[in-house]
């Protein structure tokens, strides 16, 4: 699976990237931007995020939002904090990020809430401590300099809150890179806000509108994550059902849908176990992704798959359909690991004896010369016709030639035998 293919690119990209671009452009406009304008963005971009993390469940979220808001008040309501317990808070803040990007999301449950509230809790009492007179010695400490030569005076951050951001943005890149979310993408954006919130020492209107720009990202990732969960197939990466739906919506007079399967996918699923199963699925949907001919592949439930091909016809379809069979059929992986099933004792034992014979008989069957496994799909492709002209009646014809190619012997492409004697009569 490619690693930057254009879904993940526009993941990480939109709209982090495009917001933070717009700010750094309007900069030195955000100046003379009425107030109640930028307070209005602010209230609403916070109010909205933490609606929508508390309808979805998203502790993260929702605690990530409060720490922003907190932090960006605290600055600047109190001169005391704006002035010495500056360097704790660009410290504090980025480890805030990496620390609840960590955190797995269990939801609303007092465990969750309690331990998150208790963070908070912990960091405003540190804050306090080190804002008191008889600890100025501490905030010494946290404003003190690593690099006394040749350090930017431009830079407001502290040398340790410096370090602290880059770190804390190395390790959400690194996150986004692995898990490839968007969530993870606006950890990395909204942190990147906060740095240049708090360069411009956290306070006035522009600062307060990166922050609120920041928690504006995170509510786009909390929508982007509802939309992925409803629109893509987590399993395989293609778009769903509910996105295959919407796609014949909007197609036009000439189109053709062809139905994919993949052959003997409960007897293989069976032999050689539900994880197997799903490395099979993700290897035929990585081809599926790849089918020429300006198809799109759709992943429809189950072992079923469906491409379509808006303005082909489907003689046209056919060509890339047998292209994207033969794809499949030549691809080969090797399956680890054996079956280790523990046969009980008593009256079972025969039992599970032939039944392992005939997973082992199946398995023979599947594996070809040098240990490798090969599956293969069968495909019904169909389009409009004067019988068929509805959407609905088009899947239904192109499900009838899947069936005569699963009839056939399987491993084939067959299409919709009344788009072949129209083609014939055409002919």
């Amino acid at each position: 699976m490619d690693l930057w293919n254009q879904t993940t690119i526009k993941v990480f990209l939109v709209p982090g990237s495009i917001l933070l671009l717009t700010l750094v452009l309007l900069d030195y406009k955000l100046a003379s931007i009425a107030a109640s304008v930028v307070i209005f963005y602010y209230l609403a971009s916070f109010a909205a995020g933490l609606i929508l993390a508390w309808r979805f469940h998203s502790t993260r979220i929702l605690f990530l939002l409060t720490i922003l808001a907190l932090c960006e008040r605290t600055i600047a309501l109190s001169p005391r904090v704006a002035d010495k317990g500056f360097a704790p808070i660009s410290i504090l803040l980025p480890l805030n990020f990496v620390v609840l990007a960590f955190i797995r999301e269990k939801g609303f449950t007092t465990p969750a809430v309690a331990s998150r509230s208790v963070l908070i809790f912990l960091q405003s009492v540190f804050l306090g401590l080190v804002c008191r007179p008889e600890h100025a010695a501490a905030a010494r400490l946290l404003q003190c300099t690593l690099l006394n030569r040749h350090w930017p005076a431009w830079i407001k951050i502290p040398q340790l809150g410096v370090l602290a951001f880059l770190l804390c943005l190395g390790v959400l890149l690194l996150r986004f890179v692995l898990y490839r979310k968007p969530v993870e993408s606006g950890f990395f954006w909204a942190l990147l806000l906060t740095s240049r919130a708090l360069q411009l020492g956290g306070t006035g209107k522009p600062a307060t509108a990166y922050f609120a720009t920041a928690a504006l990202v995170l509510v786009a990732s909390v929508v982007e994550t509802s939309y992925l969960m409803a629109y893509h197939d987590e399993l395989t990466g293609l778009p769903a059902r509910r996105a295959f739906n919407q796609a014949v919506l909007e197609l036009g007079e000439h189109y053709a849908i062809a139905v994919v399967d993949v052959d003997h996918f409960k007897r293989f699923n069976d032999t050689f176990g539900h994880d197997i199963g799903d490395e099979v699925l993700r290897m035929v949907a990585s081809r599926l992704a790849k089918v020429t001919g300006g198809g799109k592949a759709y992943r429809c439930g189950g072992e079923e798959f469906s491409v379509i091909f808006p303005g082909k016809s489907a003689r046209d379809a056919m060509e890339h359909l047998e292209f994207l069979r033969q794809t499949i059929a030549a691809s080969r992986f090797r399956v680890r690991g054996r079956d280790r099933r523990k046969t009980p004792r008593g009256s079972d034992r025969r039992r599970i004896a032939i039944k392992r014979r005939s997973r082992a008989a199946t398995r023979r069957a599947f594996q070809r010369p040098g240990g490798n496994v090969s599956v293969t799909v069968s495909i019904g492709v169909a389009e409009p016709s004067t019988k068929n002209h509805l959407v609905d009646q088009v899947i239904k014809a192109a499900d009838q030639a899947l069936y005569r190619a699963k009839e056939r012997g399987r491993n084939r492409v067959v299409m919709d035998t009344s788009e072949q004697a129209r083609s014939a009569a055409a002919n």
